[in-house]
């Protein structure tokens, strides 16, 4: 083998081996910030959600003088967004979702993350009556249960 052949392979094969490294680092660098990004992004689904289900719970107590029972809750608030007027006729728009989600009250008490059902817990045992509503697959969560200072305040701020 001559000399301009053997440095002609030897290009090649170490032009093959550039271009491999180079997307090897463009991959390690660019996936796990499109990990990161992703993981941003369902966190903030999450808290949109959990607000969207704390304003229901509000718009809940202002028309019926209570929050509803821990035992069935979540779903007495799906049935008051289903049925009540003012809700059906403005539902759209005072939980509003972040795209691509969309407002749908069957929905709503749902984790956009893994699909959980939302834990809620009522303490109407003191006044004013407080609630607690969590995220099962995060430490994220709306209420109190014993601080009246975090009555409908999410614990993310």
């Amino acid at each position: 083998m001559n000399i301009d052949t053997r440095n002609k392979i030897l290009s090649l094969v170490l032009g093959i081996i550039i271009i491999f490294l180079s997307w090897w680092l463009y991959d390690s660098i660019v996936t796990p910030y499109q990990t990161v990004e992703r993981r941003k992004a369902e966190t903030q689904q999450v808290r949109t959600r959990l607000l969207s289900v704390k304003d229901a719970l509000v718009q809940y107590e202002s028309k019926y003088g209570h929050f509803p029972p821990t035992e069935g809750g979540l779903d007495s608030v799906v049935n008051y967004l289903k049925t009540d007027s003012m809700m059906i006729a403005m539902g759209d728009t005072l939980f509003r979702q972040q795209p691509p989600l969309v407002y749908n009250p069957d929905s709503i008490v749902y984790s956009p993350r893994t699909g959980a059902k939302f834990n809620y817990t009522v303490n109407d045992t003191i006044r004013p009556p407080l609630y607690l509503l969590e995220d099962p697959d995060t430490d994220d969560a709306v209420g109190s249960l014993s601080r009246t200072t975090m009555r409908n305040a999410p614990n993310w701020n």
